[in-house]
């Protein structure tokens, strides 16, 4: 059933439709909250919201997944998080509130294929869905870079994570068959087209996370303490991107074996970003065949947010002819991994069972279609 005939069914009135996609990132895991390089897809997989105004002020949401319907007046709605599915709603609507773009209340009703804590991004696929949703009822607008910048705000300001940007401003800006390269301190972007030979899985590993429980935070944290230690150190740089491998290493001894290794991470998947951008735009498999292994292997050691469920999946990835590179992608301590193939037929049956074998865990493949940034849908009902 369409997500507007599910609309009516529930609520009065007749919707409108808008949509936000997941996304995998092909290469820059843990640079954009340190002003570094990303390079993500926007995925096929996305969040749906089906919205109508209410003459009252209560925002009303209703999620399929949960199969739960909750309500707030937004002019009394809770200030801290609650550890629930409609706080990402919440956090968007105390964002609008506080720039004076919600007034009305509403009637929201959920749907996303974008699995929760796979490391695709489906909290920021809901956040811009709802937030144009409720913009677009409003009769608003904002530019696509200030409406990622509210949904960041919300996933920062109210749920807890310690995100970058990348996430929320690849769901609204992406290019059908392209990745995008963004600079995270300068925000700024280009398209790179993806090679026509090669063919793009996501296989989640069935192993869920939290990121806003402090693994993910703590990473943050560290990396905010090296770069302040070097800037003791008369080290000019204002963020990570503009760290060099050389000015590390001389103030290895300074910043402890740790957090070494924590920037040595940063300093060297910037680096990655860069050579990954370049090889996929020259088409030149084998190059990042050897960048994919390089990040999995500094994930796993320097920045240890990789889990042995990611490593197993990555070495079974491996042994087919067939596969140029896999590393895990997301924030990590579970989620899924990111393989590059040239051909993937029966190939991710082939992982999963392997996969399943050896861990006993289910997993779930997805052919990735790099899909166009978050839209307003048409109607799907006769008038």
């Amino acid at each position: 059933m369409s997500i507007e005939a599910e609309f009516q069914k529930l609520f009065a009135g007749r919707p409108e439709v808008w949509r936000a996609p997941g996304r995998v990132n092909l290469m820059g895991e843990h640079t954009d909250y340190t002003g570094g390089l990303v390079l993500p897809v926007a995925l096929s997989w996305e969040a749906q919201v089906a919205a109508a105004a209410r003459e009252d002020s209560i925002l009303r949401m209703t999620s399929e997944a949960f199969r739960e319907t909750v309500e707030f007046s937004i002019s009394e709605m809770p200030v801290h998080r609650q550890g629930h599915w409609s706080d990402y709603v919440l956090g968007v609507a105390h964002q609008l509130r506080r720039r004076d773009l919600l007034s009305q209340g509403a009637d929201l009703l959920i749907r996303s294929t974008v699995p929760v804590g796979a490391g695709l991004s489906s909290s920021a696929a809901l956040e811009v869905a709802v937030a144009s949703a409720l913009l677009g009822l409003a009769g608003a607008t904002l530019s696509r870079l200030d409406l990622a910048k509210l949904c960041q705000d919300a996933e920062v300001g109210f749920v807890g994570t310690q995100c970058g940007i990348m996430d929320m401003f690849v769901s609204l800006t992406a290019r059908a068959d392209h990745a995008t390269l963004i600079d995270c301190t300068r925000l700024e972007s280009r398209f790179v087209p993806l090679p026509g030979n090669l063919t793009i899985l996501v296989i989640d590993s069935g192993v869920r996370h939290a990121l806003a429980s402090g693994e993910y935070n703590q990473r943050r944290a560290s990396c905010e303490e090296g770069l302040h230690l070097l800037q003791r150190e008369g080290v000019a740089a204002e963020s990570l991107a503009e760290l060099s491998g050389l000015a590390l290493e001389k103030h290895a001894e300074v910043l402890g074996p740790l957090l070494h290794r924590r920037l040595r991470h940063v300093v060297s998947e910037n680096a990655r970003v860069r050579a990954t951008a370049q090889a996929l735009e020259a088409g030149n498999l084998e190059t990042l065949g050897r960048l994919f292994a390089e990040s999995q292997l500094s994930l796993r050691d320097d920045y240890e947010v990789s889990c042995s469920e990611l490593d197993l999946l990555c070495a079974i990835a491996a042994r087919h002819e067939a596969v140029i590179g896999a590393r895990m992608t997301g924030g990590g301590f579970g989620g899924s991994v990111v393989v590059l193939t040239r051909s993937s037929a029966g190939l991710g049956a082939s992982i999963l069972k392997a996969y399943r074998d050896a861990s006993g865990l289910r997993g779930a493949v997805l052919e990735v279609v790099a899909a166009s940034g978050a839209s307003r849908l048409p109607h799907s009902l006769k008038n």
